[in-house]
């Protein structure tokens, strides 16, 4: 594992704040502190604050994209592409929980063109998303339901899996993958 350049450990360690605190809270002075540096110093490194928002929230939302990606360009069924965003969203939880975080609360602090950015980011994979549902009702693969329920009901529980995930103490991964998808495609109720 390569070691972390100054800017990456402050990004980090902002991440961490930002979690914690939520960004309003947390001060150029906060992650000076929490690095053990002068607040001066850190703009040897960095421009801002919202730079450091900007750079975990878009990079987590290039994850979800580069993901979609794969998955629309994939010739598998929507049943199948759903199961792969449903393990993708847990390996970005696993992987990205603190820029998730950031994702989810902080967003609307960006601003000017990395908003436009992130919100272009997020309406791009909520349709590819919805369109992928809408195939497999059109298939008969998923039963006829509204596909904004559908879409909501996953993507809200998958939006807040890394606040769950970190409170549960780390479930194993591959349980977590097969559990969620087998409750989210085939549900919970026990079909004799």
């Amino acid at each position: 594992m390569k070691a972390l350049s100054r800017k990456e450990e402050i990004i980090s360690t902002a991440s961490h704040l930002f979690k914690e605190k939520g960004y309003n809270a947390v001060t150029m002075r906060d992650i000076a502190e929490a690095m053990g540096m002068k607040a001066a110093s850190l703009y040897n490194h960095i421009s801002s604050k919202q730079e450091i928002l900007a750079t975990l929230i878009l990079e987590v939302a290039n994850e979800f994209t580069r993901g979609m990606n794969a998955v629309i360009s994939d010739v598998s069924s929507p049943l199948e592409k759903i199961q792969t965003i449903i393990e993708m969203h847990i390996d970005i939880t696993v992987n990205y929980s603190e820029g998730l975080a950031a994702l989810n609360n902080d967003w609307m602090h960006l601003e000017n063109d990395h908003l436009k950015a992130f919100v272009k980011m997020r309406t791009d994979y909520e349709e590819n998303f919805r369109t992928i549902i809408k195939q497999g009702i059109d298939s008969g693969e998923i039963h006829a339901r509204h596909p904004e329920v559908i879409l909501f009901s996953i993507l809200s529980t998958l939006r807040t899996l890394y606040v769950w995930y970190q409170k549960r103490g780390k479930l194993d991964v591959n349980v977590l993958k097969k559990d969620m998808v087998a409750v989210f495609l085939n549900g919970i109720v026990n079909k004799h």
